[in-house]
């Protein structure tokens, strides 16, 4: 793997990131905040993270992608001392705060450098994504070793080290130094045009389909998992098949994905997603699920690469950080509404049922997809 700093940097980074998903919300719970508490410590994050991407994105056209994610590799390491003393909600959503402006400014960064690399924007943005999910996995797995054996204290100095980690791999990162371009006057003035272009539109789109699965990952499938029986140990085998699959098509898509208006690869995805979505409870056994999650993760991470891709072609040095953030607000979007509409169906008509109806609302946007091709690719 060529520029194996950058990559080492990001999969470190990712790897406190999983630690996080696991470790806030239980020392939330032992700190005895309220379920809703808990979930407007989550919650409320999400509507600031869709505005600081945006600045992220920009700042990255400004002063250049590697300076971000380095900045962003200190506030993981400040968010870990923060913790070791945060008591109460307001100090909890604080570092959750800093937490969400270290991921905002994180994404967009990455992305940029990662579509400026040589060898092909397909190939090394496919091994970005792959280490991304490889460091989440395996940081959401240590950090349950490390709080059953440490305590929380060891795991948010542990978050630390690792945030200090990723920045010394970060600095030993190679880089082509950053050509400033003629700026707009105001930081995100250049989100005006981009959000002129049906192209730029049609990717927030594709980003917000294939942010879908992990959405329902972090929220309705452990409920799903357990109202079909199953126990801690089977259900978190079953969801990690989801980002095995999103590795392996990161990995191996990168060589397929085509891009322009001919190409069925964003609305196949979109297929694929609706169908493990809608189609995944339909057989109470582990095998067929299991399937199921791993055509979910590919068919999420082939997506996610496809929008990539097609942004960094048609967006030029000066805002290709401020249009990867635009299209990753589709992200936002998906983790803000999916949990909130399944919410919504499962407590009207059931689990099952809600999943039923969201793999269909999945298949309709892929449809959608189909016919937007043409439009946004003509006026880009």
């Amino acid at each position: 793997m060529a520029h194996p700093f950058f990559f080492l940097a990001s999969a470190v980074w990712n790897f406190g990131l999983g630690m996080t998903w696991l470790v806030v919300p239980l020392y939330a719970h032992a700190q005895g905040l309220s379920n809703a508490d808990i979930g407007l410590l989550f919650a409320t994050p999400v509507l600031a993270q869709a505005v600081l991407n945006l600045l992220g994105g920009a700042y990255t056209d400004r002063i250049g992608g590697r300076r971000i994610m380095l900045g962003s590799c200190l506030i993981t390491v400040a968010s870990g001392f923060w913790f070791l003393a945060a008591q109460g909600f307001w100090m909890l959503m604080a570092g959750q705060l800093a937490l969400v402006v270290s991921r905002a400014a994180f994404w967009p960064a990455t992305w940029a450098m990662a579509s400026e690399l040589p060898g092909g924007r397909g190939r090394q943005l496919g091994q970005l994504n792959a280490v991304t999910n490889f460091g989440q996995i395996l940081g959401t797995v240590a950090s349950g070793f490390l709080l059953g054996l440490a305590g929380f204290n060891a795991s948010f100095l542990a978050l630390s080290a690792i945030g200090l980690a990723s920045f010394v791999a970060g600095l030993a990162a190679e880089h082509a130094p950053h050509k400033p371009h003629a700026a707009p006057r105001s930081i995100l003035a250049g989100y005006r045009p981009l959000l002129g272009r049906p192209i730029i539109l049609y990717c927030v789109l594709c980003a917000y389909l294939s942010a879908l699965p992990f959405s329902l990952t972090v929220s309705f499938y452990p409920l799903f998992l357990a109202a079909y029986g199953y126990g801690e140990e089977t259900s978190g085998i079953l969801m990690a098949l989801r980002a095995v699959g999103s590795i392996a098509a990161s990995l191996f898509g990168s060589r397929f994905v085509r891009t322009g208006p001919q190409t069925l690869w964003p609305v196949t995805c979109g297929v694929a997603v609706a169908a493990a979505v809608g189609l995944m409870p339909t057989i109470n056994h582990a095998l067929p699920i299991g399937i199921w999650m791993l055509l979910l993760g590919a068919g999420s991470a082939a997506m996610t690469l496809y929008f990539q891709i097609t942004i960094s072609e048609v967006s030029g040095p000066e805002l290709r950080g401020s249009a990867l953030a635009l299209g990753g607000l589709g992200w936002s979007v998906s983790h803000l509404s999916t949990p909130l509409i399944m919410g919504f169906l499962a407590d009207r008509f059931g689990l099952v049922q809600g999943f039923y109806v969201l793999g269909g609302l999945a298949l309709a946007t892929a449809i959608a997809l189909a016919f937007m091709r043409q439009w946004a690719f003509a006026q880009k």
